[in-house]
């Protein structure tokens, strides 16, 4: 059997300071990302989720309705896809090429873009994640509770997330939820891999 195997953080974890910190990271990637993916390992051995892509994991117990299988596998998906969504500062870009036209047509602007999933973010209650979607080609900005991922919906693909679970930004931000999620998506959205995963 192939296990489920935890992918590096594509930068240092001191890169995303002050606005992520390493010590949010040690226990954000270190213990959180990392207990889902050891969690589904376990769950999944000796099982025919076994040896199945995280992604087939996750649509499958999706369908199944494998509760424990399905959170922990979504939340493995959601945050090795939350850290690909993040750049040190000043090395995320700016939309391009067929993404950028979708957000001016879509959204009208980059602000109002990001106005959008900074108040998805806030009006999450509880626990979840805001998205940036594209489906059909359009764009439309949507949040999800707990390990709920757009991946279960066919034709939608994510293209960017603010991860709203506290774990994400306690330590760093206590409960100014709003004032996280706008530094974020100022300072930290990776715009290059948004633009190089819209389904042009």
């Amino acid at each position: 059997m192939s296990e489920i195997i935890q992918e590096q953080l594509p930068y240092a974890d001191t890169a995303l300071e002050p606005v992520v910190s390493a010590k949010t990271i040690s226990f954000h990637y270190g213990k959180h990302h990392a207990g889902y993916v050891a969690a589904l390992n376990k769950l999944i051995a000796g099982t025919p989720y076994a040896g199945l892509a995280l992604e087939g994991i996750v649509r499958r117990a999706a369908a199944e309705g494998a509760t424990a299988i399905f959170n922990n596998a979504a939340q493995a998906w959601n945050h090795a896809f939350y850290w690909k969504c993040l750049a040190p500062a000043g090395r995320g870009g700016e939309p391009t090429g067929a993404f950028a036209a979708a957000v001016a047509r879509d959204f009208g602007s980059k602000d109002v873009l990001v106005k959008a999933l900074a108040d998805a973010s806030v009006k999450r209650f509880g626990s979840g994640w805001a998205w940036l979607v594209a489906e059909n080609g359009k764009l439309s900005v949507v949040s999800t509770a707990n390990a709920e991922t757009p991946i279960t919906r066919a034709g939608v693909t994510p293209l960017l997330t603010v991860d709203v679970w506290e774990h994400a930004y306690y330590l760093d931000w206590q409960n100014r939820r709003a004032d996280y999620a706008a530094a974020l998506l100022a300072q930290l959205a990776n715009w290059n891999f948004a633009s190089a995963a819209y389904p042009a």
